[in-house]
């Protein structure tokens, strides 16, 4: 069975709360406005990253490997689709859609395709708290997808 760590939403920030959790994950997704290239780098010293550019990424930072706006990619057997805005995900046509943007986790089912939308794992809006997605995926299935509340934005 394989971790996938979803976040999205940093803007320049990697709490210690964050870090901590994404510790052993075995793929980590950014679904945008990283805000910093050197957060990128060290997500990747995590576990492998698959991302995009978010609407602040998209004219003043040069991310290594290059971004775009629309992901699509392969992982254990799934199809996934990643996109900053919800309504840029090809949903009809992916397993799992991973969006963000919102700032406001949810995670829900449209016809085949689950979609993921982890929140901000460090400045949610709203009442909402700090929070990200982790996904356990085996055999071209998921097997379960949760929203993990962060102790701190800041710390």
């Amino acid at each position: 069975m394989k971790r996938i760590d979803i976040i999205s939403d940093t803007h320049g920030r990697l709490s210690r709360s964050l870090l901590t959790e994404l510790a052993g994950a075995d793929l980590i997704i950014h679904a945008g406005d990283l805000t910093s290239e050197a957060d990128w780098e060290k997500l990747q010293t995590i576990a492998p990253v698959e991302g995009v550019l978010g609407n602040n990424d998209t004219y003043y930072y040069n991310y290594e490997p290059p971004l775009e706006r629309l992901n699509t990619f392969v992982y254990e057997g799934l199809t996934f689709a990643v996109s900053h805005y919800r309504e840029d995900l090809p949903v009809g046509a992916v397993d799992v859609g991973v969006c963000g943007h919102t700032h406001r986790a949810r995670i829900a089912e449209q016809g085949r395709c689950l979609v993921v939308n982890p929140g901000s794992a460090t400045s949610p809006r709203g009442t909402a708290i700090p929070s990200m997605a982790r996904m356990f995926v085996e055999n071209g299935k998921v097997v379960s997808v949760d929203l993990v509340k962060l102790e701190s934005a800041w710390v």
